[in-house]
């Protein structure tokens, strides 16, 4: 499909796309820096604050998750019907602010309060980019955009890894927090700025129609939810991916853990061998994913979930023999093959639920799916974790944790079941 310059808002060239895209980018880097960024602080925060394994994983799942999932869906509706950037520059500057509010946290419960407000404005941040990002791209274009975009995943990670890690090393964990809460503020006026609202649905046509002048109105609550709840293949994807990022994001948090206990790394180490992995691996694996979707996904409808559930069935063994090996560069480069297939399924899962409805409704239809995912995510997977690693404490001491991991990585399986059942679905399920 041709660059249109009737795509984009205000006349602006078709090259602005790709402004949008990397400020959205920038956008998600800041949310999971903000996000990630207490997994490498956990170990200074435990120790000042005398928190157990499973206080960590609540602060850093249930705290988050609580508010983060549920406020998404009413905040995705109302994006449907307004200002998709304002909602997302609010977004930002609420949960910077929280995290900066996270260094003058003096307990455990001001700290978990914290957390919640930085889920609230999280809320906000995902969703409408998605659906910005569907209606700066054409269909052809649309898994790797969404997968480029995902590239704030890793690039978060890592940065709040590194970031946080050396601050706290050479500072404390508390500047840390400041830091990056401040510097997300003072990015929320500029991407307001550069970042325009283009019309919906209008990289939808084949036919080189004109983009309406004034949208359809967008459908209510329970006209989406008649629309996207009887289809099979939305359950399977949202509870596919959720099985995964109970994993993937239990991992993420308690990985930097392991890494003190199980390989006797301090804290600089950690932070310099994580963010490497997380950015190396991390990207990779996303553009992977979305490069697969896109190129067979087109023939075969199916190749959107059967490429993440490949993924994860490759990933599964590679984790395994990567957390019992005894150098340090064959560990590195062995977790960087789950690392990156843990995130390939991005790409083509998210750009198939894009196509579950009609333009309308693809921010609520995609806070739906976040919901899922999110909630089992993160507020059962930093939590699981944590939790089983308390339980095996008595029994393996240090060790516990990599026992966790262990028990944890069954969820690859479930969700590897999950996507290949919904590949026998996508293709009656599919919205042109």
């Amino acid at each position: 499909m041709s660059d249109r310059q009737s795509d984009t808002p205000a006349g602006r060239g078709p090259r602005y796309r790709y402004v949008v895209l990397a400020m959205l980018i920038l956008a998600y880097t800041f949310n999971f820096l903000d996000r990630q960024i207490l997994g490498i602080l956990a170990g200074s925060i435990k120790a000042e604050l005398n928190l157990t394994d499973t206080q960590l994983g609540l602060m850093g799942g249930v705290a988050f998750a609580a508010l983060y999932t549920t406020l998404g869906v009413p905040i995705a509706w109302l994006a449907d019907r307004v200002s998709r950037t304002w909602i997302m520059t609010a977004a930002l500057t609420i949960w910077s602010g929280f995290t900066v509010a996270c260094g003058f946290a003096g307990g455990f419960w001001s700290l978990f309060l914290s957390r919640m407000g930085v889920g609230i404005g999280e809320a906000g941040g995902v969703a409408p980019a998605y659906s910005l990002i569907s209606d700066y791209f054409p269909k052809s274009q649309r898994a790797r955009a969404l997968a480029v975009y995902s590239f704030g995943i890793p690039l978060g990670t890592a940065l709040g890894v590194l970031f946080g890690g050396l601050i706290a090393a050479y500072v404390n964990w508390r500047f840390a927090f400041i830091a990056v809460g401040l510097a997300g503020v003072v990015l929320a006026p500029v991407f307001k700025w550069v970042v325009k609202d283009p019309a919906r649905g209008g990289m939808d046509r084949e036919d080189g129609a004109a983009v309406p002048a004034t949208p359809p109105k967008a459908p209510g609550m329970g006209q989406v939810l008649a629309t996207i709840l009887p289809k099979p293949s939305f359950w399977l994807l949202a509870f596919g991916a959720a099985s995964s990022s109970i994993c993937g994001y239990g991992v993420a948090f308690w990985l930097p853990t392991f890494f003190q206990r199980s390989f006797g790394l301090d804290l600089t180490e950690r932070a310099m061998f994580y963010s490497a992995l997380s950015l190396i691996g991390g990207v990779a694996g996303i553009w992977f994913g979305g490069v697969l979707a896109d190129r067979f996904g087109t023939r075969n409808k199916a190749a959107y979930a059967l490429a993440p559930a490949l993924c994860f069935l490759v990933a599964l063994p590679c984790f395994l023999l990567a957390m019992n090996v005894h150098s340090l560069v064959w560990a590195f480069l062995l977790f960087l093959i789950p690392t990156g297939l843990n995130l390939a399924w991005l790409g083509p899962v998210i750009a198939a639920v894009q196509h579950l409805a009609p333009a309308s409704m693809r921010t609520t239809t995609s806070a739906l799916f976040l919901l899922i995912n999110n909630l089992l995510g993160l507020a059962v997977g930093l939590w699981f974790f944590g939790y089983v690693s308390d339980l095996l404490a008595p029994r393996y001491g240090a060790e516990s944790m990599r026992h966790a991991l262990y028990f944890g990585l069954g969820f690859y399986v479930l969700s590897a079941i999950l996507l290949i059942l919904a590949s026998l679905r996508l293709k009656r399920d599919w919205v042109e």
